[in-house]
């Protein structure tokens, strides 16, 4: 998608009224869709607690990252350390959360 100037797609003028052609979405979407497929089996296999730190790490990187958008910064360690509970993920000893 081309949003012209802007550099982030809810500065977009049509935001969040979107046009998009779905032939041209049904493929890249199956492809998504079965590396998606792919990823989770592999991680089946390599046990919960490597994918619940994938999971964290994820997390925490989409937290912090859209935080970055809005202007915030977040420390990393207290996201993650936030997660980690909510998820019930055991990271050992916890960093102190900011508050």
């Amino acid at each position: 998608m081309n949003y012209g100037d802007n550099l982030y797609i809810w500065q977009a003028t049509d935001w969040p009224h979107w046009r998009y052609d779905l032939t041209k979405l049904a493929g890249p979407l199956a492809e998504v869709s079965r590396a998606q497929g792919l990823l989770m089996g592999r991680l089946a296999d390599v046990g919960m607690t490597l994918r619940d730190q994938a999971s964290l790490a994820a997390l925490t990187d989409d937290v912090v990252k859209t935080s970055e958008i809005e202007g915030e910064q977040l420390n990393v360690e207290s996201v993650r350390s936030s997660i980690a509970r909510r998820l019930g993920v055991d990271i050992g000893a916890l960093a102190p959360v900011d508050r």
